[in-house]
């Protein structure tokens, strides 16, 4: 099932559709882009709703004070949490800068460190059953992959063929810059994901496009899109029973990027083997796996006696 979309304000159907379209363009994953397209409506509804004097859209000056004045709104009368007053800002900070304008200089409130999001040891089974049951060899491997590389979703879409060599024993993943040049190598030592690539390859030779330098293709022999990718974790997560509240998907690329860092973390890896595998420029980016999460929280309180 979809979510639902606040409608655009009149004002702003243009400026709106503008920013969606540089959305689908850019290197995000699918969570992240439904996430900022809703927060930015919302912004856009307040804005419209409001009396401020300016043009926000436009001006420096008047985008600041109105981002403050946003933020002050979401704390006050929405009674949002720093967290999510945060995640707020940063998606108004990508908005804005596609506007021209860059981001807003309004402070972030300290929230509460926590871990991102990964699967827990249930999950990562379900996933992993659904993703075995997918009936297409090319869905399997691509499941398997994210699972067991931790590649962001743009990085395995722009995989070519000959980017993961496999022999009867072993098998890596060739990062590459926009440029082509290696930016770093991942070892696929599972064997259920490098059986799982050599099917596809196998089938892929069958497929339209078969001869260009693609790994992962559609059904007209293109490359395949990140958001196709996006679908295929939106349908595995609902095979998974890995939704939200609202029993919306809850699952994509970048979450089984924070459970391979956290699984690897969790098990003792050096935490600057980690950060090469992902690609993390600073170590402070790939500490956050070490910080607690609400499982851990409630697993710790559980400990406490009871009157029962």
């Amino acid at each position: 099932m979809g979510r639902r979309h606040q409608a655009t304000p009149g004002a702003f159907t243009a400026v709106h559709a503008a920013y969606a379209t540089a959305l689908q363009r850019a290197p995000l994953d699918g969570d992240t882009r439904r996430a900022y397209d809703s927060r930015v409506r919302a912004f856009l509804t307040w804005l419209e709703a409001s009396d401020l004097d300016g043009d926000p859209l436009t001006d420096t000056h008047d985008r600041d004070f109105a981002v403050r004045s946003y933020k002050t709104h979401m704390k006050t009368v929405l009674g949002r949490k720093a967290n999510t007053v945060n995640a707020h800002l940063t998606a108004l900070d990508h908005f804005f800068t596609q506007l021209g304008l860059g981001p807003a200089a309004v402070r972030r409130d300290d929230a509460p460190k926590m871990a991102p999001r990964a699967l827990d040891a249930r999950q990562q089974k379900r996933f992993l059953r659904a993703v075995g049951r997918r009936p297409l060899a090319r869905d399997r491997a691509i499941g398997r992959l994210l699972f067991y590389s931790g590649l962001r979703i743009a990085e395995l879409a722009a995989l070519d063929d000959t980017d993961v060599p496999l022999s009867a024993r072993q098998g890596k993943v060739v990062v590459r810059f926009g440029n082509g040049e290696t930016s770093r190598e991942i070892p696929l030592l599972d064997t259920t994901a490098r059986a799982s690539i050599a099917q596809w390859r196998a089938e892929r030779a069958t497929w339209p496009g078969a001869h260009t330098p693609a790994l992962f293709l559609n059904r007209r022999g293109r490359r395949l899109t990140t958001r196709a990718v996006d679908h295929l974790m939106d349908e595995l997560a609902t095979d998974a029973d890995i939704v939200d509240e609202a029993g919306a998907p809850a699952l994509s690329a970048h979450t089984l990027r924070h459970t391979l860092a956290t699984n690897l973390l969790r098990a003792g890896v050096d935490i600057a083997v980690v950060a090469e595998i992902l690609g993390h420029a600073r170590l402070d980016t790939t500490r956050r796996y070490t910080l607690p999460t609400h499982p851990d929280l409630e697993h710790a309180l559980s400990h406490l006696p009871t009157d029962q």
